[in-house]
């Protein structure tokens, strides 16, 4: 059970930290390019913040699963990615975007029997 949540800490800190990067980089579109601007973004700090997090909690779950399990199982940024694309940024999903993502879940329930 540790290890399931684990991997969806892993999953949920990798999404974070894609949003947060699309929220800094849609922070800078006023913005002039100076690099020093944006090192001071609040988003920038959070998206490096999740995914060092990410990275660690990734870690963990790799001690206790084999990599031919766990990392398809990280596909389901896939689907969270697309998620949040969809609802949160308004973007435009097409069908075949979308029977990605039930395929994508599909692979992740074969693939989570074994966890």
């Amino acid at each position: 059970m540790i290890t399931l949540i684990l991997l969806l800490a892993a999953c949920l800190l990798t999404c974070m930290g894609q949003v947060s990067q699309k929220f800094a980089v849609e922070s800078w579109r006023d913005q002039p390019s100076g690099l020093a601007l944006k090192l001071r973004s609040p988003w920038l700090w959070a998206a490096l913040l999740c995914l060092g997090f990410g990275l660690l909690v990734w870690l963990l779950v790799l001690q206790r699963l084999e990599v031919g399990i766990a990392y398809p199982m990280l596909s389901l940024n896939f689907v969270l990615v697309t998620l949040m694309a969809r609802f949160v940024f308004k973007e435009h999903i097409d069908s075949r975007h979308w029977l990605g993502v039930v395929l994508v879940i599909a692979g992740v329930v074969l693939l989570g029997r074994q966890v």
